[in-house]
């Protein structure tokens, strides 16, 4: 396909997205199954436009004066890829299989800036959210969510259970792995132009458990619970296990890792991925039936209650930019309900002396500072850490000076620390 043609394809999937809602994964995988003749390289780069499109779908439609797909592709290509009129007027000639002629409107349109844009606009967000987003960034807010608009690194969290982060780095090099800034335990990979990048989950070491694909921020909100050997450890939420993994081998393979979900489908991953990864540790709690307690004889005894809580996913908007435009309201009512009912949970699951760590992947302080602040009006007998001696104890002081606006945890974020948007906070069951 030529570079045009891929433009009207990408033009066409956000058609099908934007007027039926739908995830843009499913709209490209339509795209394809429809469109046979179009190679991998030409859905990897439809994909690619269609995601940088989502990510800046706010300034590209106010640089355009108009929210449909051609005026969003348009401003997209000036904005993000930084094409001249020009260039632009080449590939919207309206040749066979190429978008239709720029009309001189489009051209003036082109011409301008989003200089002087509302401040969402310039953020790239809904207008309702960035109330939310202000308070939790104040006047960095802008700048902020700008940082969430941009291509995410590929992270992989290092099995040291199996292989040390200096040996797989050596193992890898092919791919030119880095050490992540802050986890002890991360390599990073950058995306290419394409958007994607290397296929690690084909890699032999992948295969052989040496490693798990993994955001720093997940990683390092894992460790800043304090998860140690002779912890008994709950994940209350583990899901497909990601950080059940990350716990079992901060605790050295020792302990006990107790995983559980209220939804045993969300499970199924992870009994293959406990074995794949050599944790021994590790007990999958699965419901009998939805919204079973799987873990009621564990009622205050565990040193560790991690919680990664049900959210907005707001912190991922990097690497799943059409769930922005596709959240509500409504989305963030029944999320913080959620939070409440698992915090309370974990309340009755912490033994005395014992923590809770609460984790969301959310930038939002209706989810974070205000859900902790929340629980500990609803419970006596608990106390938060104070963030910089939480960093401090995981050995992670760098992320000292990383406080929410209310002080009540950690905000991870994209310009802060390069990471999704992780909030995290430690709370401890006094008596």
């Amino acid at each position: 396909m030529t570079p045009a043609a891929r433009i009207e394809a990408a033009i066409e999937v956000l058609s099908d997205l934007i007027q039926r809602r739908r995830p843009a994964p499913d709209a490209l995988k339509d795209w394809g199954l429809s469109h046979r003749f179009a190679g991998s390289k030409d859905r990897a780069a439809i994909a690619s436009l269609v995601y940088d499109v989502l990510r800046c779908r706010a300034s590209a439609g106010w640089l355009m004066g108009s929210d449909e797909p051609r005026a969003l592709a348009l401003g997209m290509l000036r904005l993000r890829r930084s094409m001249s009129v020009e260039a632009l007027g080449a590939l919207f000639s309206g040749d066979r299989h190429a978008p239709a002629v720029l009309e001189p409107p489009e051209r003036d349109r082109l011409g301008g800036s989003i200089e002087g844009a509302p401040a969402h606009v310039r953020a790239d967000v809904p207008e309702w959210i960035w109330p939310s987003l202000e308070a939790a960034f104040g006047s960095e807010a802008v700048a902020e969510l700008a940082a969430f608009a941009l291509r995410a690194p590929i992270d992989i969290r290092v099995n040291d259970l199996k292989i040390t982060r200096k040996r797989l780095k050596e193992e890898l090099a092919h791919l030119r792995p880095v050490e992540t800034p802050y986890s002890l335990d991360g390599l990073r990979f950058e995306a290419g132009d394409d958007g994607r990048g290397p296929s690690l989950q084909t890699e032999k070491a992948f295969l052989d458990g040496l490693f798990e694909v993994q955001d720093e921020g997940s990683q390092l909100a894992a460790r800043l619970s304090g998860a140690g050997p002779a912890d008994l450890a709950i994940d209350l939420c583990a899901g497909a296990g990601g950080k059940t993994l990350s716990l079992a081998a901060l605790m050295q393979n020792r302990g006990q890792v107790f995983a559980t979900d209220n939804d045993s489908r969300r499970l199924a991953p992870l009994y293959e991925r406990v074995k794949r990864a050599g944790a021994h540790n590790v007990q999958v709690r699965s419901p009998k039936l939805r919204n079973d307690d799987a873990v009621a004889d564990l009622d205050g005894a565990a040193d560790l209650v991690f919680v990664d809580a049900p959210c907005t996913g707001s912190g991922t908007w990097r690497r799943n930019p059409d769930a922005k435009w596709r959240l509500r309201p409504g989305a963030l009512a029944e999320r913080r309900k959620d939070q409440a009912l698992v915090l309370d949970r974990a309340a009755r699951l912490a033994k005395p002396g014992g923590r809770i760590a609460y984790v969301t992947c959310s930038l939002l302080p209706e989810e974070n500072d205000d859900a902790v602040a929340d629980f500990l009006a609803r419970h006596e007998g608990f106390q938060p850490a104070a963030p910089g001696e939480m960093a401090e104890a995981a050995g992670l002081g760098g992320l000292a000076m990383l406080q929410s606006q209310k002080r009540l945890g950690l905000q991870l974020s994209a310009l802060r620390c390069g990471t999704d948007g992780f909030f995290v906070s430690l709370i401890r069951r006094m008596a």
